[in-house]
């Protein structure tokens, strides 16, 4: 089926919503060839996936994860997920995980999704375990966990068990340079089934179909951005170049844009300025940045990226009033204590 399915998408077919079923059972089965695997995504990935692709193997794939159990009065607040998709190979530090940090400090219920580093030295797992936060929760503890204490993290291995199986046919195509549709999926299997999401996007032509396909999954509120650095994306609010952005929330309809940094009080920066390096040393960033030690550009970044999450989330009804909170939330305290509330709890 998947090779009918691989000719079909070379004679640039669209799949139906049954064939990405199909196709979804045939990735996650252990009996089919790596290398079959492989060709019908690269397949899909040289014709282009459309947004209803997309949804529909987000829709099927979070079918096969294991969901986090949340009590009804969890359930009922927003609950925002704020991660990257990875790709962008600029080795900046952590952003999108210091900005969940902040936004949980604000009150906002923060369910992080991620995983290990792939593209980069550290990823969100990487730089959190660092921290002394624990990445690995049962399932039934994760949803306490967040129900207590505002923010988890939902470590991707442990809800996504079937994809064991799809990982040796995307090491085939990552060996050659091909991307596939797993390298946009992440943010759109989380577990906790969020109601309002900050996504970057490393080239700017994703943001409208991604933002697309998290209103047909069902979120209430969503912000997909990419960043410009010179001639490079940056999947992450830049505040060294103009930001595309596609956005969506219940009271308003679809919109596109173009964000410029300039409308904040930004420090002048170089892209060396937002780099990181291993877990150890990029921990030792968030920790930095969230007892206000660090003022420079990664403050800045963060304050950009922490504007939007909140604005997202609907903490805050402007990112300018997003901006101003994120400072008072690091200069008060509140976001390193917090940080020390996570650390705290994941002894116990």
């Amino acid at each position: 089926m998947l090779e009918s399915l691989t000719k079909q998408l070379a004679s640039r077919e669209p799949l139906t919503q049954q064939q990405v079923a199909d196709a979804v059972e045939q990735l996650i089965a252990e009996t089919i060839p790596a290398s079959l695997k492989a060709e019908f995504l690269t397949a899909l990935s040289t014709k282009g996936e459309s947004v209803e692709e997309i949804a529909s193997f987000a829709r099927e794939l979070r079918g096969k994860c294991t969901a986090l159990p949340l009590d009804s009065q969890t359930r009922d607040q927003e609950i925002l997920d704020v991660c990257g998709t990875g790709g962008d190979r600029l080795n900046t530090f952590n952003i999108s995980t210091t900005v969940a940090l902040v936004a949980a400090s604000a009150g906002v219920m923060v369910a992080k999704h991620g995983n290990r580093a792939i593209t980069s030295q550290a990823g969100s797992a990487d730089v959190l375990e660092a921290l002394g936060i624990q990445i690995e929760l049962a399932p039934e503890r994760a949803g306490e966990f967040l129900r207590d204490h505002h923010f988890v993290f939902l470590f991707a291995p442990k809800y996504h068990c079937t994809f064991k199986n799809i990982a040796p046919a995307r090491k085939l195509c990552a060996e050659k340079g091909q991307r596939t549709i797993f390298n946009f999926l992440g943010p759109l299997l989380n577990p906790a089934a969020p109601t309002a999401q900050l996504i970057g996007v490393p080239r700017r032509e994703l943001c409208e179909p991604v933002a697309r396909v998290l209103q047909l999954l069902g979120a209430r509120r969503g912000m997909v951005v990419s960043g410009a650095v010179g001639t490079a994306q940056l999947d992450e609010l830049s505040t060294l170049g103009d930001n595309a952005v596609a956005e969506f929330y219940q009271e308003r309809g679809f919109h596109t844009s173009v964000l410029s940094p300039q409308q904040f009080p930004l420090q002048p920066a170089e892209l060396k300025d937002l780099s990181g390096s291993d877990a150890r040393a990029n921990a030792q960033i968030v920790r930095s940045i969230l007892r206000g030690d660090e003022r420079g550009p990664k403050r800045d970044a963060v304050l950009l990226n922490s504007a939007a999450a909140l604005f997202v989330a609907a903490r805050v009804k402007t990112m300018a009033d997003g901006w101003d909170l994120a400072g008072q939330l690091i200069d008060s305290g509140a976001a390193s204590r917090k940080l020390e509330e996570l650390v705290t709890a994941s002894r116990s």
